[in-house]
């Protein structure tokens, strides 16, 4: 089994900054990538960035240019920096690790974060 762990979320004032950090313990081998997933109320789950293991990432349109996803290997820790924030980026943010499991893909998340933009 896979565990991640989520820290950094909390209340922001518009145009602030925050950091996502999501450690990941337990089967931490095969993994395809890990990346940040947003909810916000009444809304789908949608995929904020991303980051495989060679190092590629995606991010989504609105996000580009103000969020940048990393990673530490030797931590296994995945971290999400959140630059100009607005209040259409408030959501609970989730943690998504992908591994090869069983011949296809297994998503693993984590408990969730909230992060709050509001002056």
């Amino acid at each position: 089994q896979v565990q991640l762990v989520e820290s950094g979320g909390g209340l922001v004032q518009p145009g602030g900054s925050l950091r996502l950090s999501c450690a990941a313990s337990g089967s931490i081998f095969s993994i395809v990538a890990m990346g940040w997933y947003r909810q916000a109320p009444g809304k789908q789950r949608e995929l904020v960035a991303g980051i495989t293991q060679s190092g590629s990432t995606n991010y989504e349109d609105s996000v580009k240019g103000r969020f940048t996803i990393s990673r530490d290997n030797a931590k296994s820790t995945v971290y999400l920096q959140m630059n100009s924030l607005s209040p259409e980026d408030a959501a609970v943010y989730y943690c998504n690790l992908k591994k090869l499991r069983l011949g296809g893909v297994t998503d693993y998340w984590g408990q969730g974060t909230q992060v709050t933009v509001s002056s």
